[in-house]
């Protein structure tokens, strides 16, 4: 088959990789003039590991990698107020969690799709159904028939507008906003530290990535502001609302003119369905957990595969395997939605009563002896459908778990800190 992929980011070159491993034939496009290797940094962990060390890509991510060991919350002074040992979690996924920038990910997936054709500069503009496949206008007005357009082009999908409507339909507002930037000769460093200050409404963070560079993360209530900013009020925004934070924020502040700026919405994506015709939606464009989720990478490395798989197992029919390939995802991404709505609170609680708690939440989580109980038992049994997907079974995905993350009934244990704040910078 010939699968048009609008998108290459995380999601849209792991599904290339597989139906190229596959026999069939993907061609990617990306709006960008060129692959986008900048962004935040993400903990990789859990089953999008396991697909990454089955593209071979994992040596190539661990040399980029840095191993946090302290998630860090400091008052206005620097002084620490509390803290979690991130090392007990590296040790629980017996060393499979990295902590690597985006970029990074971007960059190994693309490389290990070889030979893929892949246009920049160029997306899919329009569609028209056909009763044996797609026809897909081009930006440059070409047009090329595929068997199957998939959209794999994050939160603000265009093929989602081109062919569910507007994304006002679909896109779940989380009344937060975050920006992200770096700062190369930052003045404070702590290496293996995730360094966080938050009053209420605000959160301000910082971590050293594996080159030294130190990445910025602010996230922000809405209610902050009178309106969304346009691109070009964006850091007069940031410096609104950061005006008199203490720690080191003002110094934070500073860098924002040093380079590439991430601002947008923290939003969901909920679909009632992800495909329609020859047409679906894979990774953020499908269902995008928002950025505070913690594993955004990873499961949209994870729908990739399974869509991958279950294209090539169809044996053509192309509703039958956006069919089974929502059916064996939809619920265990709806856990992970769900799981974000609570983390915008640790993020950004909104009232002073609601920081002290967070903070004595931390501390307690930290004392000896509470790890079982603080680090949780809250299941995701959502995540037992996925194992056993043709034709490459998810089973060996989950082998990577320690026997300390397995409940009796096999399935995996969500634990509190695989959701630190580090997995979202």
């Amino acid at each position: 088959m010939k699968i048009g992929i609008n998108g290459v980011g995380i999601a849209g070159p792991t599904l290339a990789y597989w139906l190229r491993e596959y026999g069939h034939e993907p061609v990617l496009f990306e709006n960008a003039d060129r692959l986008r290797t900048e962004g935040y940094v993400v903990d990789f962990w859990g089953l999008g590991y396991n697909v990454a060390e089955r593209m071979g890509i994992i040596g190539d991510l661990r040399a980029k990698a840095t191993e946090q060991e302290r998630l860090s919350f400091v008052d206005r002074h620097g002084k620490e107020i509390a803290h979690l040992d991130t090392g007990k979690v590296r040790e629980q996924w017996n060393g499979r969690f990295v902590t690597v920038p985006r970029g990074a990910i971007c960059q190994a997936v693309f490389d290990a799709c070889g030979e893929v054709r892949a246009e920049f500069g160029v997306h899919i503009a329009g569609i028209e159904e056909r009763a044996d496949g797609v026809e897909a206008v081009l930006s440059d007005s070409r047009t090329e028939r595929f068997d199957a357009i998939v959209g794999a082009d994050g939160l603000h999908s265009a093929i989602r507008e081109l062919v569910f409507g507007p994304s006002s339909q679909f896109e779940h507002f989380l009344d937060a906003y975050v920006a992200a930037y770096r700062g190369s000769d930052y003045p404070h460093v702590n290496p293996g530290w995730y360094v966080a200050h938050s009053i209420e409404n605000r959160w301000a963070a910082r971590i050293q990535r594996f080159d030294g560079v130190t990445v910025i993360l602010l996230v922000f209530r809405a209610g902050l502001l009178d309106h969304e900013p346009r691109h070009d009020e964006v850091k007069a925004a940031l410096r609104q609302v950061y005006d008199g934070m203490g720690w080191e924020v003002p110094e934070m502040l500073g860098y924002l003119d040093e380079g590439p700026l991430y601002f947008d919405r923290v939003s969901q994506i909920r679909m009632p369905a992800w495909s329609k015709g020859h047409v679906t939606l894979v990774g953020d464009a499908a269902a995008c957990p928002s950025l505070l989720a913690g594993e955004g990478t990873g499961l949209a490395m994870t729908e990739a595969y399974v869509l991958a798989g279950e294209l090539h197992a169809a044996g053509g029919d192309v509703a039958l395997a956006f069919r089974r390939h929502e059916e064996k995802l939809s619920a265990f991404v709806a856990g992970e939605q769900k799981g974000a709505l609570i983390f915008r609170s640790f993020f950004a609680p909104s009232s002073r009563l609601g920081v002290a708690a967070r903070n004595l939440i931390t501390r307690l989580a930290a004392l000896p002896g509470s790890r079982r109980s603080s680090l949780g038992a809250q299941s995701h049994p959502s995540r037992s459908r996925i194992i056993g997907l043709a034709p490459r079974p998810l089973g060996n995905l989950v082998g990577g778990l320690p026997a300390t993350a397995r409940l009796s009934t096999g399935r995996e244990a969500c634990y509190f800190s695989h959701r630190s704040p580090c997995c979202s910078l």
